[in-house]
């Protein structure tokens, strides 16, 4: 049988055909509408891995090709990070908007479990207070993170360094706030995320700032997700930077979120005098012991940062001191939660009052 010149059999081939190319053109279509970018053949290799690390996603992050990582950061231009492993390179996107690319570097020790295991935690979290996650890239040997750009650098450089210290001193006010700031961040990780995340790297460079008054917890390459009750724990690799590793952690290999605690103890020392974590051949920790552990507030005010003039509030500071004793206990169960954490400093910054928050100086 002939239909307009076709035979039957034709035709059918013909229908099959054109079936199959409005598929085509109708996925095609539907990968545009969300934004994703079909993977190349180079890519495929990690696309395995990539699904896998997806699925514990609560939303739809974006896998990225190489080319155009590169192409954002200029092929890795502007460096403004170093960590452990990895260096991070600013990143334009368009319309005004910048992102942070994270190269993970096997010369420098980072592994592809370290960076999966990384992407795993960003995307299980979203807090204001914590760095979020933008994308991904693992294609042709390179390891990539493509986070939320914070403009103005690590609290680090801030305190620490003549450029931080260029653009001005942090006002007590200031660093009261960033202190709450990053209580927060550590209580939704220790309490709200599912899995309970221990950081295990609280420090002043993991910490950026927003602005002088806010700050957002970054960098959890050595996060560890979930933790076991007391009692049935089993030793770990001891993780984590010194001067601000947890005493207990350090003699036991037992990690948890008290490890997070103490950290933040080293790291409101670190506020209120504007020293770094060691101190020649002892940690901040051991170095203030003996001051910081007194009721007399004249010798606590000399704990303060000399570049404030005297100007905080010593209330406040009493407060954040023994804040910054509790946490620093040696019995990691006698440490505060981080959430008793944040109740004591917004009852020193909201009661007009502050004395009215204090309890005896350990």
């Amino acid at each position: 049988m002939w239909l307009f010149g076709f035979s039957t059999r034709n035709f059918l081939i013909i229908v099959a055909i054109v079936v199959i190319l409005v598929t085509i053109v109708l996925r095609w279509f539907s990968i545009y509408l969300e934004g994703e970018v079909p993977m190349r053949k180079s890519q495929r290799k990690g696309e395995k891995q990539q699904q896998e690390v997806r699925k514990c996603s609560p939303g739809i992050i974006r896998t990225y090709a190489l080319e155009e990582l590169k192409m954002a950061t200029k092929d890795f231009r502007i460096r403004i990070g170093v960590g452990a492993t990895s260096f991070v390179y600013l990143a334009e996107l368009g319309d005004g908007k910048f992102g942070a690319v994270k190269r993970v570097m096997e010369d420098r020790g980072g592994s592809k479990k370290i960076f999966l295991d990384e992407v795993s935690v960003l995307l299980r979290i979203s807090h204001p207070n914590l760095v979020g996650l933008m994308g991904f890239c693992l294609e042709k040997g390179e390891q990539l993170l493509l986070l939320e750009y914070v403009p103005n650098k690590s609290l680090f450089d801030r305190i620490h360094t003549h450029h931080g210290q260029s653009s001005g001193i942090l006002s007590w006010s200031n660093r009261v706030n960033i202190a709450l700031d990053i209580a927060r961040a550590l209580d939704y990780l220790h309490s709200q995320a599912d899995p309970p995340i221990i950081h295990r790297d609280v420090k002043s460079s993991n910490i950026l700032l927003i602005d002088n008054n806010h700050a957002k917890l970054a960098d959890f390459g050595l996060c560890k997700l979930g933790y076991d009750k007391p009692g049935s724990q089993s030793p770990t690799t001891i993780k984590g930077s010194f001067g601000y590793v947890d005493t207990n952690y350090l003699k036991t290999g037992l990690v948890s979120p008290k490890s997070d605690v103490y950290s933040y103890g080293v790291l409101l020392l670190e506020l209120i005098t504007g020293l770094k974590s060691i101190q020649g051949s002892v940690t901040l920790a051991e170095w203030t012991d003996e001051c910081r552990t007194t009721d007399d507030v004249e010798v606590l005010a000399k704990l303060l940062d000399p570049k404030l003039n005297g100007n905080a509030n010593l209330e406040q500071l009493k407060v954040l001191i023994d804040i910054a004793n509790l946490a620093l206990l040696d019995n990691s169960e006698e440490r505060p939660e981080m959430n008793f954490i944040i109740n004591r400093i917004l009852c020193c910054m909201e009661t007009p009052s502050p004395s009215f928050c204090l309890y005896k100086l350990h």
